[in-house]
């Protein structure tokens, strides 16, 4: 069981801090590194330089739309997949299979399919979503069985409670069909999870929460008859000594608003996604002091989410340091690790000089693509 490494595409913007984010609640955030295409693409292709198989595109109305940006980056990249992140809600089940088959024609099948059914009720509406929480996964159920049935090359006949199809096809099979990585951790979403999914995604809570996930998870799928693979979602601060990651995440902490900690707190207590609750359960919204007073198990740090919604934790120390916790959490059956960092161009250069070699000596990294190397052209003596 080896492990696939992502990184994260900052189609938001990008900075040297955690309010340097537009998704934040904090009013005065900056974006230093507007996410133009030049910049997109330094970050897209040192993700590819290091070896990382894909990565993850966000989707909302505070970034870039994920399907447009990305096939614009196809040009500049040569062998990384994107991770395209979706909401079923905003498009139909046919329109999103017939993409899928494009993508994959287009890019030479450097499609991977991410599926946000949505935890917050306002951005849904944004969209012109109604339908409340459980009801989006009953949606994203029906809306994943289409187009799956549509991607096996034969006309899709559907009648549901939220879709009607009548000879569904698209122009072509997709080859080969994307990988649907899905999250959700509430009683609604499981199910679909099982049903539909490839890859699980969860958020980076402390491995033994993960690994009961996993295996309710796994259970759903084994009564289904399917097997899935698992991912996590995290940042990490990693640097050649622990002593110079924990600097870095409590200058993080340092530059915290506390009063844009307290908004962004009211507004994850407000939120109807379980995931998010659980995120904000683990630091608790403490703010300031000591960055080590978040550190919710070894080298897993909780300050990212006292701002940022979704992924809240970080891998920090000593690149052997997160390798060791990569590696707790592959024992735990993670196999992908999807990662970001502050900013995304350096952070995945730390991570993908320093950590995965680690992972490379332990004999966990397997597939993906391979490091670049320059190539050196010999010159005759003179």
């Amino acid at each position: 069981m080896s492990i696939s490494l992502h990184w994260f595409l900052p189609t938001h913007g990008d900075g040297r801090s955690i309010v340097d984010r537009p998704h934040t609640t904090a009013v005065t955030a900056a974006t230093p590194r507007q996410p133009d295409i030049d910049y997109l693409a330094q970050v897209a292709q040192a993700a590819e330089h290091l070896g990382f198989t894909g990565m993850l595109t966000p989707t909302g109305t505070w970034c870039q739309d994920s399907w447009v940006t990305t096939a614009a980056l196809l040009a500049r990249t040569q062998r990384i997949k994107f991770l395209v992140a979706f909401r079923p809600g905003s498009m139909t089940p046919t329109l999103a299979a017939q993409m899928a088959v494009t993508y994959q024609q287009v890019s030479g099948g450097r499609l991977l399919l991410n599926v946000v059914t949505g935890g917050d009720a306002h951005e849904q509406r944004r969209f012109g979503d109604r339908l409340e929480h459980s009801r989006r996964y009953d949606r994203t159920d029906e809306f994943l069985a289409i187009v799956r049935a549509i991607w096996s090359g034969q006309p899709v006949d559907f009648d549901g409670e939220h879709y009607t199809v009548e000879g569904a096809t698209a122009y072509a099979v997709p080859s080969p069909s994307p990988t649907v990585y899905f999250g959700g951790s509430s009683d609604a979403a499981l199910p679909v999870a099982a049903r539909r999914a490839d890859v699980y995604l969860t958020w980076g809570e402390p491995p033994s929460q993960v690994a009961e996930k996993i295996d309710t998870v796994r259970r759903l799928a084994d009564a289904e008859g399917r097997v899935l693979r698992f991912g996590l979602r995290a940042h990490t601060i990693t640097r050649d000594s622990s002593a110079e990651a924990w600097a870095t995440a409590q200058r993080l902490l340092d530059e915290l608003d506390p009063q844009d900690v307290a908004a962004s707190q009211a507004k994850f207590a407000a939120s109807e996604s379980t995931g998010q609750r659980r995120m904000a359960a683990l630091h608790g919204g403490r703010a300031g002091g000591d960055a080590r007073r978040l550190e919710i198990h070894p080298h897993l740090w909780a300050g990212v989410g006292l701002v940022r919604g979704g992924a809240g934790t970080a891998f920090v120390g000593s690149h052997s340091e997160v390798a060791d916790l990569i590696e707790e959490y592959h024992d735990a059956g993670v196999e992908e690790f999807v990662l970001s960092g502050y900013p995304h161009l350096e952070e995945a250069f730390w991570f993908g000089e320093g950590v995965r070699p680690e992972l490379a000596k332990r004999g966990l990294l397997g597939h993906g693509t391979k490091p670049s190397v320059p190539r050196l052209t010999e010159v005759s003596a003179s």
